[in-house]
């Protein structure tokens, strides 16, 4: 007996949760309707990267006596950028970023056999490299079907990069890794429009790869001599208002 009226209790009660659930549903208030149907969004993005170097070390490396190791460390920057997005389709839209502006610190590790300490070499010494970038993305973004306030979105393109602190030109940089000032590379990512009674926030997961080679080779140096290819590798977390 025990046993029915518990189980008839248990029944009514996920019949009264359905229905406020199904009502609340079907009362819930959709902000922002005639947002996605704009030609044009505009939006400001800021955010924080993870970015380290992808290299490859030189045949000179083997026949150094100095330098037995070679490490890329990950650093930690800021991005803040100013969105552009034009509509293409329900599903399609093309987004830009005219103004971009990247800050990061990227740093290369080496394990040294015969450190001076003349020149303030240590057992590790650590080259770090500053960039200050204006990047210039172009995106194909493919968004979904919007589920009340909820949309995912995925998308991938190309970018020019100028980093305004390489210092590729420099006569005077001894113990320096100098880099190219213009690189180009792809982005890809994920993320989400989360729609406000008056904004839309999105949070955003991007990967970027560098595919030229910055790294301008000193013969003389080093810590320059022991690298061939260097490519730059970003990861980013940001958040989007529009």
């Amino acid at each position: 007996m025990h046993y029915i009226l518990r189980r008839k209790i248990t029944v009514l009660s996920i019949l009264l949760f359905g229905c406020y659930f199904s009502s609340h549903a079907q009362l819930r208030y959709l902000n922002l309707e005639d947002h996605d149907s704009k030609p044009f969004h505009f939006g400001i993005n800021l955010g924080m990267n993870r970015s380290y170097f992808n290299f490859t070390r030189h045949p000179q490396f083997i026949n150094n006596d100095s330098i037995r190791g070679i490490e890329s460390v990950n650093s930690t920057g800021l991005n803040l950028a100013w969105l552009v997005n034009m509509r293409l389709s329900d599903h399609f839209s093309l987004r830009t970023y005219p103004l971009n502006l990247v800050f990061t610190e990227k740093a290369i590790e080496y394990n040294m056999s015969h450190p001076n300490p003349l020149l303030r070499e240590d057992s590790i010494t650590t080259k770090k490299i500053q960039g200050i970038t204006l990047a210039f993305p172009v995106h194909i973004k493919f968004t979904s079907d919007r589920i009340n306030n909820l949309k995912v979105y995925m998308f991938a393109g190309g970018k020019i990069e100028y980093d305004m602190a390489a210092d590729a030109g420099k006569k005077k940089a001894d113990g320096l890794i100098k880099l190219h000032k213009l690189d180009y590379g792809i982005d890809a990512g994920i993320g989400f429009h989360i729609y406000f009674p008056v904004f839309v926030l999105s949070p955003e997961l991007k990967i970027g790869w560098g595919l030229r080679n910055v790294h301008s080779r000193e013969e003389p140096y080093k810590f320059s001599n022991v690298i061939d290819v260097i490519n730059a590798r970003t990861l980013t977390i940001s958040l989007t208002v529009e």
